[in-house]
């Protein structure tokens, strides 16, 4: 069995290109052997701007189950393909062969000639073949929007023919661009923001914030389903799960009612950054939304940003709920995120929280904290979790 794998921005990389090849290569072998164990029966290998699978007969792999493919970020979309001879006789017949069970009354053959030493061009492959099929059908040839497309490659040596394009997820490899480290909340959002920072390339790390034993371990669970959920799409990744509650009671005793969750914010990102920084981790993820609660308005993710030194990406910042409920739905974790269960900022939350905090009164009131005594026994008691 032959799967012919294609890419789009990768293409435009130019002296980097390589790089990127060779990380799309090596995530494919690897989702291949999540799901099917050690690699005894296939080969991955890049062929002249396209990644060739080759899987084995005697493997019994079933196509249905290398829909997988889907899930590999910079993979544009993929085709289950024959090979076929570098002869035009050979490749008419494998053209027929592909399309003689079908049914149309219009049809398009598509040519990619990356080995230029054949003797037809591009244009010409297609009017040989072409003109074949019409004599074995009838059917008309039709250029734009044909009922069936079918596409013959030529490289290294090696030719190929294909007529059904399975859309894949595109973006970039991950590991290609760098580490980030998502803090991630149980809800719909949060893992909404990795997973597109997952499709720019990074690899990503989590970090939840729990309130245990004052809250159930839903949050934990969910959390935990959540992170196995996106490890489909990058592999192992690590999850810092880090206790706040005694943090909570300090801003609840010594701070402003209304600055709460502000300060909470805070020290979350106070926190997420010095474990990023033990990690070799170059940003943080969040999943907030400009204006969609009161810690998310303008002058509060200024006032949070000022926490860290750090770069905070914010994916979802010009989402509505709807948009990200969707793409939840899409990428699987939807399901999960809806559970009930209780965030850790949901305790002690006052009446009427600060929505356009002022960043010097917020400092003021930090400094009544032992901010380094708190981050420190946060991480010295936080729990880290592998996931594969």
């Amino acid at each position: 069995m032959i799967i012919i794998c294609h890419y789009d921005e990768i293409a435009l990389k130019g002296k980097n290109r390589n790089y990127f090849e060779k990380k799309l290569v090596e995530n494919i072998d690897r989702r291949l052997v999540k799901e099917f164990g050690e690699n005894k029966f296939w080969k991955v290998q890049k062929i002249a701007g396209r990644i060739l699978v080759e899987i084995k007969k005697e493997s019994k792999i079933e196509k249905e189950k290398l829909l997988i493919l889907k899930e590999v970020f910079g993979i544009v979309n993929f085709s289950f393909a024959e090979e076929s001879l570098q002869d035009i006789q050979e490749l008419k017949k494998t053209c027929w062969n592909l399309l003689e069970n079908k049914v149309f009354d219009n049809f398009r053959i598509t040519a990619s000639r990356a080995d230029k030493n054949f003797s037809l061009n591009s244009e010409e492959i297609n009017r040989e073949i072409g003109a074949f099929v019409v004599e074995k059908n009838k059917a008309k040839v039709k250029l734009r929007d044909p009922q069936v497309e079918c596409f013959v490659e030529l490289a290294n040596k090696r030719a190929f023919v294909y007529v059904d394009k399975i859309q894949g997820v595109g973006g970039l490899p991950v590991g290609s661009g760098g580490r980030c480290l998502a803090l991630l909340s149980g809800g719909i959002d949060s893992p909404v923001a990795a997973y597109l920072t997952l499709k720019r390339g990074a690899k990503v790390d989590f970090v939840h914030f729990h309130s245990l034993p004052y809250t159930s371990t839903a949050s934990n669970e969910k959390v935990l389903e959540l992170t196995q959920e996106l490890s489909k799409f990058q592999g192992k990744a690590k999850l810092f799960m880090v206790p706040f509650a005694k943090i909570q009671q300090q801003i609840v005793m010594q701070a402003p009612e209304k600055l709460r969750v502000v300060l909470y914010r805070r020290l979350m990102m106070k926190i997420a950054q010095e474990i990023a920084r033990q990690n070799k981790v170059l940003a943080l993820i969040t999943g907030e939304v400009l204006s969609q609660v009161a810690s998310q308005t303008l002058e509060n993710i200024y006032v949070t940003n000022d926490a860290v030194k750090m770069p905070i990406f914010r994916p979802l910042i010009g989402f509505d709920k709807l948009e990200i409920m969707r793409k939840a739905q899409e990428i699987g974790t939807y399901e999960t995120s809806i559970l009930p269960h209780e965030d850790c900022c949901t305790r002690f939350i006052p009446k009427h929280p600060e929505t356009k905090a002022k960043l010097e009164e917020v400092i003021l009131a930090e400094d009544k904290l032992d901010v380094d005594g708190l981050i420190n026994e946060a991480i010295v008691n936080m729990e880290i979790k592998v996931i594969k």
